[in-house]
């Protein structure tokens, strides 16, 4: 078969994909939120905080969104990354300026602090990723095999040399006296 879905005849990792940064950067938008939407409410007003929340949940989702299509499409063929995130990436911009742009100007919640809170959010987002892959140990190859070490040869090996006076090793040499 040619094409898209071409098997490979090079070797593939079987690493799995981890995902373990997706709840961490849930928790840490979660706990920014919690302490961003009630000081935007008391400051700036409750639209503003709304904004702020909707802003949060918006990248919080895209963010998830975007790990597990590219670890999806990683397991079917490490080339396919890259397409897939650009590909989320693009649909996630053209839904943003959809989301951004249906919202009156004099709604329910503000536009401008749920931008903001979109920027903020990435940013949050990208650090905690960021953190994740400075702190983890990962490889953009398969590691080596670890050396093989030589196993001992048999006891009858040994005495038959040692009888010889270890002609056949370096380390014995036989001495007159």
């Amino acid at each position: 078969m040619s094409g898209l879905f071409a098997e490979r005849t090079g070797p593939r990792s079987e690493a799995p994909w981890d995902l373990s940064f997706l709840r961490v950067g849930a928790l840490a938008a979660l706990a920014v939120t919690a302490v961003a939407v009630p000081v935007t409410g008391l400051l700036a007003g409750w639209a503003d905080a709304l904004g702020v929340l909707v802003g949060a949940a918006i990248v919080t989702a895209f963010f998830c969104v975007s790990g597990l299509v590219i670890a999806w499409a990683g397991k079917i063929d490490d080339t396919f990354t890259l397409p897939a995130a650009l590909g989320t990436f693009a649909v996630k911009a053209l839904v943003l300026y959809a989301v951004l742009s249906a919202l009156p100007a004099d709604g329910w919640l503000d536009r401008r602090a749920l931008a903001w809170a979109v920027i903020v959010g990435a940013l949050l987002w990208s650090a905690v990723q960021l953190r994740w892959v400075w702190t983890r140990q990962l490889y953009y190859v398969s590691p080596p095999s670890p050396p093989r070490v030589p196993s001992p040869p048999p006891p009858s090996t040994r005495t038959a040399d040692a009888q010889r006076g270890g002609a056949d090793d370096p380390e014995i040499r036989p001495t007159r006296g």
